[in-house]
């Protein structure tokens, strides 16, 4: 190791012992250096946590901890990180041969100075290699952070080094792994966290000590990160409540969060205690997240942490977003996150749901808001809405959470909603700026409790920046349409009149669709030769969807393109047809068009996907569209995730 790299890990030494973190030297330790657990300091934690629990029960819960289910680290480290967050339970039988049992944790969460924390350098780990690590954060004797440092000074080398050197571990000395909860990479000068697991553009900053103030200066992050993630408080509160693992099919994927997550759900946390009803007005507030920075995760993360706080009694959190579509991909999110937030239930009609909420029992539902309808009944429809549950401990967590989904007037869905659960309190959570006009979402929420907007998360590298290129193919419109089209707003397909429908219908004059088409794959063709992905169009009406479809597939050259759409099979041209896809053709489709190496490479969509679908590898949206506030920002954000 260089003076330089020494003289980074011997600052982080010093701002973590500022922290009353103890040092001790690698060679210092009490261990084996085959095996990675401090067993002495492990087994005096349990001993004098758990003084009531017979010594024989203390070496079986010994044992559990430091065993682990799984033929790869990935399975391991799930099984471990369960064990670290939600305990164990041991049982043994008293002198008199009475059953006796108690939940066990490896840390006491409740009181972080009852923990033992050692910073250790220089630790020699005896795996299918012998590796050194540049430090080790043991709590309780158990390894759950790995440092890797390379030299400032250095050209050759640098945070990509330290990463890939983290990677090699894992192959080296797998042991370490099993209980790895952090990784840190840092060249001296960027400081990066992450999942052991993770490629590199996961690996993110920590820019914030307590929230609102933001650090962008690259010499300052190392000291950021210790002092804004790594007090005692704060690091316990992160592994308990942050990380977090999915299986996807087989493949584990495991998640950290973010600093804004990390602040904004904290705040969230202490603004819901506060302001539930009855002690407070119901109203828990806003968070503010700019789309593609990581929203459902913090959704997730906050309906697991309300649902563990003991105040709370075993709350039900109802999820509410404004679309079916929405609703079924933030569901799949949380089934995936289930180690979080536990079983989750889904309202697939309006009795369901009422018969959902009319139970006691806490837990997770999920609901697009139309299902707050009032319904038809034998003699006519409901004048209000029935009464389902007057608990206190009941949570609406409502998605994209803006007016224009409420509507107050008498009917409405959101005073159907307040009818329904006089008593729940509300939290929102949106990825575009509370603005003037919403001046209500604050009236039904609350105050904005947490922003990352755009140019943060841009410069986080959370999202990518958005180029946008002006390309004006003229409308053939009446003069008198034209000082209206300022004003003009997004309106259903089925209005026939007024400036909407003459802008739809010069936008899809044939001539233009042409000239659009030939434009687009110009375009698309030129940018896919650089940079590979996908793209997608969005046009006015159905109309013109199928329009553009059939011009573009019309071009030689032209790549695989599908049309996404609702249909209504007794209204909608035959020659629709080919467009018309089941539930299970569109899920299809839909895993197709996010598989960067499936031919599908453009779609062509109305309004379906323009909120709520992540696809990585698109990259290009075409909008001949009229479009503005919300829905413009909720539809660019689909081309500006990480790939």
């Amino acid at each position: 190791m260089s003076l330089n790299e020494h003289t980074a890990q011997n600052a982080a030494i010093d701002w973590l012992h500022d922290l009353g973190y103890s040092h001790i030297t690698g060679n210092e330790l009490e261990r084996d250096l085959k095996k990675v657990v401090l067993e002495t300091e492990f087994k005096t934690f349990l001993k004098t946590t758990y003084p009531d629990v017979p010594e024989t029960a203390r070496n079986e819960a010994y044992a559990q901890f430091t065993q682990h289910e799984g033929m790869e680290v990935a399975y391991r480290n799930q099984d471990f990180h369960r064990k670290l967050t939600q305990g164990i339970d041991i049982a043994w039988k008293d002198a008199q041969g009475n059953e006796k049992a108690k939940h066990l944790y490896p840390i006491d969460y409740v009181n972080p100075e009852k923990n033992s924390f050692i910073v250790s350098d220089e630790v020699k780990i005896i795996g299918k290699n012998s590796r050194r690590t540049d430090l080790l954060i043991f709590i309780n004797g158990l390894p759950l952070i790995v440092f890797e440092f390379k030299n400032p000074f250095d050209s050759t080398v640098g945070v990509e080094n330290a990463h890939t050197q983290l990677h090699n571990y894992v192959l080296d000395i797998p042991q370490l792994f099993d209980y790895n909860a952090i990784c840190v990479a840092s060249d001296g000068l960027e400081a990066l966290h992450g999942m052991y697991s993770s490629a590199l553009e996961w690996f993110a900053p920590w820019k914030s000590l307590e929230g609102d103030d933001t650090e962008q200066k690259a010499e300052l992050q190392l000291e950021t990160l210790l002092h804004g993630l790594f007090p005692k408080k704060t690091l316990l509160d992160y592994l308990q409540h942050f990380i977090f693992h999915e299986d996807h099919n087989g493949k584990i994927i495991k998640k950290g969060a973010k600093y804004h997550q990390y602040w904004g759900i904290s705040r969230a946390v202490e603004s819901s205690l506060e302001n539930i009803k009855p002690l407070g007005d119901g109203r828990l507030g806003v968070i503010w997240h700019t789309q593609g920075s990581g929203k459902s995760i913090s959704m997730a993360i906050l309906t697991g942490i309300l649902r563990q706080r003991p105040e709370l009694k075993n709350p039900t959190i109802v999820i509410q977003v404004d679309r079916s579509d929405l609703d079924q991909q933030l569901y799949e999110n949380f089934v995936l996150a289930k180690d979080l937030v536990g079983d989750v239930q889904h309202a697939e009609s309006t009795d369901d749901l009422r018969r959902l909420l009319s139970s006691d029992g806490g837990g997770v539902i999920f609901t697009t808001i139309e299902k707050f309808r009032l319904k038809d009944l034998e003699h006519g429809k409901e004048v209000q809405h029935p009464i389902l549950s007057e608990r206190f401990n009941l949570i609406v967590m409502a998605d994209e959470a803006h007016r224009t989904q409420y509507g107050f007037e008498s009917g409405g869905f959101a005073q159907n909603i307040r009818r329904a659960l006089p008593n729940a309190s509300f939290i929102g959570f949106t990825g575009t700026p509370v603005d003037g006009k919403d001046a209500d979402t604050e009236q039904v929420f609350g105050p904005t409790i947490h922003t990352y907007d755009i140019k943060q998360a841009v410069e986080d590298g959370a999202t990518v920046p958005i180029y946008y290129e002006p390309k004006m193919v003229p409308l053939n419109i009446k003069a008198k349409y034209t000082q209206e089209l300022e004003e003009v707003e997004e309106q259903a397909e089925d209005t026939t009149v007024g400036v909407w429908a003459a802008v739809e219908d010069a936008a899809g004059a044939e001539d233009r669709v042409k000239t659009v088409a030939n434009d687009i794959l110009t375009h698309f063709t030129a940018r896919t030769a650089t940079l590979d992905g996908k793209a997608m169009v969005v046009c006015m009406s159905r109309r013109n969807c199928v329009k553009m479809y059939d011009a573009l597939t019309a071009l030689e050259d032209c790549p695989e393109i599908a049309v996404i759409m609702t249909s209504n099979l007794g209204k909608d041209p035959v020659s629709w047809n080919p467009h018309m896809r089941t539930k299970d053709a569109m899920e299809a489709v839909k895993s197709r068009f996010k598989n960067p190496e499936d031919p599908l490479k453009m779609v062509i969509v109305r309004d379906m996907w323009l909120t709520g679908f992540d696809a990585p590898c698109a990259h290009t949206m075409y909008v001949d569209k009229i479009m503005k506030g919300h829905n413009l920002m909720q539809a660019i954000a689909r081309v500006n995730r990480v790939f």
